[in-house]
This record gives C-alpha cells, sequence and structure tokens, in this order.
C-alpha cells in the first residue's frame, strides 16, 4: 500500500508562443482546469501503475475542489483522507510554451493545513511506502515520516519544489527524489561540489548522506545512486515532447508503485523512466499519466529496455 501525504491543486494552464518575459504580456490559448498538485500528481501517477493508493491531502470548500478531486476519484484512489480546510483549494497557474518548457507560480490555499495528524493511527506499517513532496509545510512532511518509519514503512521524500533541506531532516527518509537542478541544489546547500554529471553528484549525495538517491535527468533517464555505492542508469524514451509539467510526478509515482510491488531498483526506474517520457507526449499532468499496460508495450517496443 502506497500512501502519499502531499498536495492537490488545480492547474490553470495556458499555452502560448513563448513564455513571458518580466513585464510582458503574451498572447495565450484558451485556458484549462486541470487537476494537479505534487501529491495528487504522484497518487495517481502510482494507481495508474497498478498499486493501491491512499491520498492524504486538503482542499477547500470552493468549487474547485471537486475539480481537483475528479482523476483522483475516477482513477481509483482512496480519499478517505482528503480533509475540507479553508476557503480555497491550492492553485497552480501554468503557461507553456512552443518548445514545451513551463513556468508554475503556486498558490498553496488548503494545502498549507495540511498536518500529519491526518494519517489515521495504524494506516501506515512494514510493508508500506509513503511518498512525500515539498508543497505542504514541512514540518508536517517531516513529522508524517517520523510516524511512517517508526511503523516501518519506507519513506520516500521529492524534493520538489527545491527547498533547503538540512541533514538531520533526512534521518526518516529512505530515499531522496530529485531533479538534475534539484540534485545541484541540494549538494551545494550541504557544502558538496555538484559533479560534471548527474550520476557524480547523486554519487556525491549519497555519500554524504547515506541514503539512496535518485535524478532524473529529462531526456537523458535517470540515474540513482546506493548507499552500497552502487550507481544506476536508465534511459528515456524517445518521445515528442508536447508538456513536459508533471512528468517529474509520474517518475516518482510509478518508481513508488513498483518498488512497493517488490521490484527491484533498476527496474522500478525503467518503468518510472518510461512513464515519464510517456507524459511528455501529451498536454496536461495528470491527463497525460500512463496506465501500467502503455508502460510495458512501451517497454517491448523500444530495443534499448530490456
Amino acid at each position: 500500500m502506497i500512501t502519499v501525504f502531499g498536495s492537490i491543486n488545480i492547474d490553470l494552464v495556458s499555452r502560448t508562443a513563448r513564455l513571458p518575459r518580466p513585464g510582458e504580456t503574451v498572447p495565450g490559448s484558451e485556458y484549462q482546469l486541470i487537476p494537479g498538485g505534487k501529491g495528487a500528481n504522484q497518487a495517481l501517477a502510482a494507481r495508474r501503475a497498478g498499486a493501491n493508493v491512499r491520498m492524504i491531502g486538503a482542499v477547500g470548500s470552493d468549487d474547485m475542489a471537486a475539480t481537483a478531486l475528479a482523476e483522483l476519484d475516477a482513477g481509483g484512489v482512496d480519499l478517505t483522507g482528503v480533509q475540507r480546510r479553508g476557503n480555497t483549494t491550492g492553485m497552480a497557474v501554468i503557461t507553456v510554451d512552443d518548445h514545451a518548457e513551463n513556468t508554475i507560480v503556486l498558490s498553496p490555499g488548503a494545502n498549507a493545513k495540511l498536518s500529519a495528524d491526518d494519517i489515521a493511527p495504524g494506516s501506515v506499517g512494514v510493508g508500506d511506502t509513503l511518498l512525500l513532496q515539498m508543497e505542504v509545510p514541512f514540518e508536517q512532511t517531516l513529522a508524517a515520516a517520523r510516524l511512517a518509519k517508526a511503523a516501518g514503512a519506507r519513506v520516500v521524500l521529492s524534493i520538489a519544489p527545491f527547498l533547503p533541506v538540512e541533514r538531520e531532516a533526512f534521518a526518516d527518509i529512505d530515499m531522496i527524489l530529485v531533479n538534475e537542478t534539484e540534485a545541484g541544489d541540494l549538494a551545494r546547500h550541504l557544502g558538496l561540489n555538484p559533479g560534471s554529471t548527474g550520476a557524480e553528484t547523486v554519487s556525491r549525495l549519497a555519500g554524504e548522506l547515506k541514503r539512496t538517491v535518485i535524478a532524473t535527468l529529462g531526456p537523458d533517464g535517470a540515474v540513482a545512486a546506493t548507499t552500497e555505492a552502487d550507481t544506476i542508469s536508465v534511459p528515456a524514451l524517445k518521445v515528442v515532447p508536447v508538456d513536459t509539467t508533471g512528468a517529474g510526478d509520474t517518475f516518482c509515482g510509478v518508481l513508488a508503485a513498483l518498488l512497493d510491488e517488490g521490484a527491484d531498483l533498476a527496474i522500478a526506474m525503467r518503468r518510472a523512466a518510461v512513464a515519464g517520457s510517456l507524459a511528455c507526449a501529451k498536454p496536461g499532468a495528470q491527463p497525460s499519466f500512463p496506465l501500467r499496460e502503455a508502460i510495458e508495450l512501451s517497454l517491448i517496443d523500444d530495443p534499448a529496455f530490456p
């Protein structure tokens, strides 16, 4: 069982030829309201990859709440741990350009009121996975990690969006997920020199933190360094990118799903990398997340993946 403790948002998305410069207005497409939030994204990605998933989060009392939960509900994610807090559901304002690059402004809304106390006693235990991100109050994220670790669960932290995390914050974390930029930022924050490659950077982080560290590398796939000093690299699937929003969350959710069912790290990373690539080939975040069948078919079709 995977429990996701994290954010639930509405993504307000507009496409434009190029991203605006400061002070500039550019024409955009008709906007879309799409369910999002890193917590909800990762929960749905894990569920579509075949895991049993429970979402612990918060939405507001506004009309946006139902839309924010629609994909999770339709996908079969357990929403009994989702609370109604305050007036507004979290919102991300996203602009996507013709090169599939994006900018995001996040207003937390109800996410700011999420508490580790919302995790029901006894609901996370031995053999379970707790998946965390950085869009809810960090002290509550750490409290959730302590609770899950004490109960014998695997605890996975996605450091996104990046916040400067001190060493002691990783005491109850088993696995750290970052993108290449976040890996460099974390290394510098901890007083390390980032490597010239993603593999070097995660190796230095894993050695310093004594935790498995995985970095997504966009079109170059992903790389992990374990506490045993092993390095695992997997390639991305070749796709024509349409929108990269949510690709990293897809990777995190699918990785957690495969690990939760007992796959080894290399196999889990292969499928997570495929899923992240497939998510880039469609617009939006949650609507683009692939089902397990699509992931497996892509593995069969691409000779780069055994």
